[in-house]
């Protein structure tokens, strides 16, 4: 049944599809999809083309925003919009430590999850469109993740689209994950020394609790078991506009007097807790890496790997000195398999995931060397997530792209600058068309 309801300035409307859950069988199994529509109180009734939101991630499931907030605003000015639920989030057949074992075991679960890359993504989209739109073609919108579903959309079903844009999610086309990560660290290794540069004080602060950290077991009030690694992992929020202040006030709030002696804070535990749980969003855990298979090489835990060549983020090495401890972020480690509660249970589902040899190639550069849609992308400087050096060479790939570059906002830059971002970019495409 189709409810559909009002907020401040909106009419939302919940849609429910069923698609194949490998689109290569259409007569085979299915999954449910969800979306919001959303479209401005006073063009409820108008015919207005469409634009679909891709979120980040994988795993997270569309913004819940409450009326015209961040981009959505200025978006209503023209379209109808589809939040889409990708699959595996939200409302749309959810895939987690308490649905998963429906499949059956580790096995059965991996081979599941094989089907929830972007190119299912985009399947998706192109199966439910024709429902929604009924058959016109529509404008994408990508963040993050999405966009690198977008660029799949170019490469896949580039009939589909009026326009795309992009924002901080311009992927390499032909990097193995080994090599995302060897640009990640060194970059990630920058942004830590920005946040210490801005806050000078949080260098001993966080020297002080990763010390306190290899010294005590500690396990926070969800169960999650905090140890070193995971500390420095709270680092991913150094990628966001305000991420550096986020962990500042974190640090400062670290430890309490109690009559055992000092300890970590109820108050930095709860919100560090909050930060690392995967419990909201498990797919990120599970198949961040298989965003980046496209052969028969093994992902194997390439993040992990990788932080070898790096020896300066080992905590206890830096701890033998006075240097600063480097925080990290935007990886997937095994370990957090063993610490997170919501992950415990599919440590074996994961294995098998990094041992997979099957991956095939997401993006076809020929077909995006010859794109006719207007496309436009913003690509922060050094943006933490997405290499910016990776994503300009691809730019360079997809006919008539038109990038923004800026270090006017960081990764979340669409949420940040909300309606003006949108609203350069959608410019951008119409100066293309």
């Amino acid at each position: 049944m189709t409810a559909t309801y009002r907020q401040p300035g909106v009419v939302l409307t919940d849609r429910r599809f069923t698609v194949p859950l490998d689109h290569d069988d259409p007569a085979g199994e299915t999954i449910e999809l969800y979306a919001r529509e959303v479209v401005a109180g006073d063009k409820a009734h108008q015919n207005l083309p469409w634009l679909v939101y891709l979120q980040g991630g994988p795993g997270f499931g569309a913004n819940r925003f409450v009326g015209k907030q961040s981009w959505l605003g200025r978006a209503l000015k023209e379209y109808r919009v589809l939040l889409l639920d990708q699959r595996g989030t939200g409302h749309s057949t959810p895939a987690n430590r308490q649905t998963l074992p429906l499949r059956g075991g580790p096995a059965e679960q991996a081979d599941y999850l094989a089907h929830f890359r972007a190119d299912a993504i985009v399947r998706d989209c192109e199966a439910i469109r024709d429902r929604v739109t009924g058959g016109a073609r529509w404008t994408v919108l990508g963040q993050s993740f999405g966009g690198f579903c977008t660029v799949n959309y170019l490469s896949r079903a580039p009939e589909g689209l009026t326009a795309a844009v992009i924002t901080g999610g311009l992927p390499s086309l032909d990097a193995h994950a080994d090599e995302v990560y060897r640009a990640a660290y060194p970059r990630i290794e920058r942004k830590v020394a920005a946040h210490y540069a801005r806050y000078p004080q949080d260098i001993e602060r966080a020297r002080r609790i990763a010390d306190h950290l290899l010294s005590h077991e500690v396990t926070l009030p969800n169960g999650y078991r905090l140890t070193v690694e995971a500390f420095q992992s709270l680092g991913i929020v150094l990628g966001g506009s305000e991420g550096s202040h986020r962990l500042h006030y974190l640090l400062e709030d670290a430890f309490v007097r109690t009559p055992q002696g000092t300890a970590l804070s109820d108050a930095f535990q709860e919100q560090a807790q909050g930060l690392l749980s995967y419990a909201s969003h498990p797919l990120y855990a599970l198949v961040h890496e298989a965003t980046y298979g496209q052969d028969e090489r093994p992902t194997a835990w390439s993040a992990e790997r990788v932080r070898a060549e790096y020896p300066q983020f080992d905590a206890a090495k830096t701890l033998t000195g006075d240097g600063p401890l480097l925080f990290t972020g935007e990886s997937i480690h095994p370990w957090m398999f063993d610490c997170d509660p919501a992950l415990r249970p599919l440590r074996e589902t994961a294995e098998l995931l990094a041992a997979r040899t099957d991956w095939q190639p997401l993006y076809d550069p020929a077909r995006l060397a010859t794109n006719k849609v207007p496309v436009a992308a913003a690509v922060y400087h050094d943006d933490m997530y997405v290499d910016t050096t990776h994503a300009l060479e691809t730019a360079r790939t997809i006919r008539g792209l038109r990038t923004w570059v800026t270090d006017e906002f960081e990764h979340d830059g669409v949420r940040a600058g909300g309606p003006r971002v949108l609203d350069r970019l959608l410019a951008l495409t119409r100066d293309e068309a």
